[in-house]
Order: C-alpha cells, then structure tokens, then sequence
C-alpha cells in the first residue's frame, strides 16, 4: 500500500500540497528498541506508521519512564512534530518497540501544508485531541485505580498485542511502562503467582488464570 492510503487527509489536499508532500516525506525502517525522536533533542515531524509498534513515554526528573501511549500500524503522531506548534511543547521520547517501518513528513512541510490546507489542520487537531484523551485517561488510572488492578490489566492488554499467554518481558520493562518501581512490580507478580493467575520464569510471564486477572482488572 502507498503513502496516500496510510495518511487518510490526503486525498483533500490539493494536487500541488499532494505534490509537496510526496516530494519531501520519506520512508523509515528502525529495529526495535530503537528511540527514534526525544523532543528535547529533535523534532522529527509527523509520522506515519506502515508497520510495527512504537511507544511513546515520558521520563521523570528522577528517570523513572511511563508509557503515554502505543502506535501501530496506519496511525499517525503528531507529538513528534510539536515544535512546529504555537506555544506546545511536549517533552516525549517515541521508540521502536518492534522492527518498524513508518513516513516521516518534515516539519516545515507539515506546517507549509497544514497553514494552507483547513483539511489538514482540522486533521491534526483531531489527532491532538485523541492524544489527549488517552493521557487524561491514563491519568485516571494513575489516580483511581490500585496498582494491583492496573497491572492485571497491563498484562491482558500486553498478552491481547502478543497473541500469546506468555510474555517475553522484564519486571523493569513492565515498570517503564507503568511509572513505577521494578520493585513495585516484582512484589505485586509474586502475589499474583502465589493467587496462581499467572506463572514466573527467567525473563517471562505466563498467564495462567486470564478470567481471574480479567475480574481483578475490572473490579
């Protein structure tokens, strides 16, 4: 598939915007566990992603990380081309957590063709609108929500992405992700296992009981 069927605005653009566009966006292939933009550092511009998965995280003054959000294929991110932004400036580190392949559209393309096209920038606000409704979200759970509960529900999410019962994850990958302690998580898995929900080995988490995990998850 081309371009033009991954960035769904394109066909509103005009011919020459199109032109532009075609001209200067190119196309990226990074292994995984490869950090492809820190805002603090560059500004990339706007992605699109063809295939793979990608994370998107914040690093505390103290570098503990966690996980805002995940893209996958056919999404678009715009919080790596927020320099081009009045006034926002968002400290955000994106990285390959699989092989991925995604277009890059420079920001000053970006912000050429979004000043002239309504199209485009009704687009991209809808895009930041969606960003920010995941972060208000996982706000909530930060707040409301028990890390025990939270934690079952990272495991289903991760076992969903994976098609598998087994995870092939380290306890501190698990708190980058979360924003907390590798001891944190290690404490609340071995309740876990000791409940017989799920089952620990070197470098691995089987779940073992996804029904009682699932129940935690939601109560």
């Amino acid at each position: 598939m081309s371009f033009s069927e991954y960035f769904p605005v394109y066909n509103k653009l005009t011919a020459d915007q199109q032109k532009l566009i075609d001209k200067h966006t190119f196309l990226f292939k990074q292994p995984k566990e490869k950090v492809i933009h820190n805002s603090g550092e560059d500004c990339l511009g706007l992605l699109v992603i063809r295939s793979g998965q990608l994370r998107v995280y914040i690093v505390s003054e103290d570098g503990r990380e966690i996980t805002l959000y995940r893209l996958f294929e056919h999404d678009i991110c715009l919080l790596s081309a927020s320099c081009v932004m009045n006034n926002i400036q968002f400290d955000i580190i994106i990285e390959t957590e699989k092989d991925s392949e995604f277009w890059v559209i420079p920001p000053d393309i970006y912000k050429e063709v979004s000043q002239q096209s309504a199209a485009l920038a009704n687009y991209a606000n809808d895009l930041m609108a969606g960003s920010f409704s995941e972060v208000m979200w996982l706000v909530e759970q930060i707040m409301w929500k028990s890390m025990d509960k939270r934690l079952a529900a990272f495991l289903l999410e991760e076992s969903a992405l994976e098609d598998s019962d087994i995870l092939q994850m380290t306890h501190e990958k698990i708190a980058n992700h979360m924003g907390t302690a590798r001891e944190v998580i290690t404490r609340m898995l071995r309740y876990f296992q000791g409940e017989e929900m799920v089952k620990l080995r070197r470098g691995t988490i089987e779940l073992t009981n996804k029904k009682a995990l699932g129940q935690l998850a939601r109560s």
